[in-house]
């Protein structure tokens, strides 16, 4: 488990066929061979390490549904062990699965994403939210996107302070909302998630 408090700023130092290699230094400090490293928001899992890399078997599955695929050489990534069982829990519960792909409407420090409207009902104001691997809160809800703002500490030491309009970036949406969604629609049949609940108790939308 995670908690998007990104440890370190890292890059791509290889691409060969599923093999990934990323070039880094702090997350190798007690990171064996067989653990786990998030890159951008994606759980990977160490296979070969060296003095400053690591590498990672991505499958087609991972690549095809999360901007893993498009990372090119010199790429920068952000970087995240699991947290520790006595470490401090400074973002919030990030699995490192990513949910979709969103798109970059507006840049930091006032960043607006896009995710479609049919995941929105799983957003609320001043919940959390992972972009590309960054524990943040979301504001600014509107019918398919969201905002959050970027501190300059944030926009330095992470990918967001160079994300642009129409870039993509990995979502993660908050895993609690996610399974209170899920057991609220098993409940009420064909009633779609807690939006659907509301409506169908209120006649309207939340």
């Amino acid at each position: 488990m995670f908690t998007g408090i990104v440890e370190e700023l890292g890059s791509v130092a290889a691409r060969n066929g599923s093999r990934l290699r990323i070039a880094a230094r702090r997350v190798l400090d007690d990171s064996a061979i067989g653990a786990s490293i998030a890159v951008n928001g994606c759980c990977l899992t160490v296979v070969q390490a060296g003095e400053g890399w690591w590498e990672a078997d991505v499958s087609d599955e991972t690549f095809r549904r999360t901007t893993l695929g498009s990372l090119r050489t010199g790429d920068a990534v952000n970087l995240e062990r699991p947290m520790a069982a006595d470490g401090r829990f400074g973002g919030h519960v990030v699995l490192g699965h990513v949910d979709l792909v969103g798109e970059v409407v507006s840049p930091a420090p006032d960043l607006r994403v896009r995710i479609g409207s049919e995941h929105m009902h799983l957003l609320v104001e001043k919940g959390s939210i992972s972009v590309d691997g960054v524990s943040l809160t979301v504001f600014g809800l509107d019918a398919d996107s969201f905002r959050v703002a970027v501190i300059p500490h944030t926009a330095s030491v992470t990918t967001l302070g160079v994300r642009k309009a129409g870039d993509k970036v990995n979502i993660e949406l908050d895993v609690l909302a996610k399974h209170v969604d899920r057991l609220v629609s098993a409940r009420n049949g064909n009633t779609r998630g807690i939006g659907g609940v509301v409506r169908k108790i209120f006649g309207r939308a939340p």
